[in-house]
């Protein structure tokens, strides 16, 4: 057991004050899930800013990247790895493809088809980001040991997998999900935790005004791990 208190802890307690009735022990958890995401989506966006990424660029890129030698893959097999809607990651593919970073090739196996292809420059640019993301992540950790990060890890694996059980399809592709709203919320415990929201509509909207067609809605799983594109 650790002693120090965090904000959490003030929370929780303040409301077995003056609710001795209800139950609060999910807060313990599941707020403190929300307050970490918070610090990681801020300090993600930080350092993908330093390579001139967004995260929906790194989280494009990075599919590429694990996708293998020769890095490539269907606009539609990004959408569903990704979670957005076909328009957004027309919009996407878009704006890496100027900045070099991705080529549209034909599809050998279909002529009708297109492939997204990594280029050498988007290659060493994911790369780069990639390393220094995992330098984040493990700055994030310094605070446990190599066990209390395994168990950590193997809780929270399970909890993800009860929780998409209930609720199938909330899984992401995306190396970096994180949170679609990282304004601050003074009673933290008393919100849901923001990874788990999915994109925003804006993000729709705009890639659909883009497309040339009006907004529509789609009902998409949480979590999509995305940001809004403009």
């Amino acid at each position: 057991m650790y002693e120090e208190m965090d904000e959490v802890d003030r929370i929780v307690a303040a409301w077995r004050n003056v609710r001795p009735d209800i139950d609060v022990a999910p807060m313990e958890v599941l707020s403190r899930v929300t307050r970490l995401s918070r610090q990681l989506d801020r300090r993600r966006k930080s350092v993908f800013a330093s390579h001139g990424l967004e995260t929906w660029a790194f989280d494009v890129l990075s599919s590429l990247r694990r996708a293998g030698d020769p890095y490539q893959m269907s606009p539609s097999a990004l959408t569903v790895e990704l979670l957005v809607t076909s328009g957004t990651m027309t919009n996407r593919i878009d704006r890496l493809a100027s900045a070099g970073w991705v080529s549209r090739q034909r599809d050998p196996a279909d002529r009708r088809g297109v492939l997204v292809k990594l280029t050498a420059a988007g290659r060493q640019k994911v790369d780069d980001a990639l390393s220094d993301f995992l330098d984040l992540e493990a700055q994030m950790l310094r605070a446990l040991d190599d066990d209390e990060c395994a168990s950590l890890a193997d809780s929270l694996r399970h909890l993800v997998v009860s929780v998409e059980a209930v609720v199938p399809g909330s899984d992401s592709g995306s190396d970096s999900a994180h949170p679609t709203d990282d304004a601050a919320t003074p009673d933290s415990a008393a919100q849901t935790p923001a990874a788990a929201q999915g994109p925003s509509d804006a993000d729709h909207d705009s890639a659909q005004r883009t497309a040339g067609g009006p907004p529509q809605r789609l009902r998409r799983p949480p979590d999509s791990g995305m940001l809004p594109v403009d």
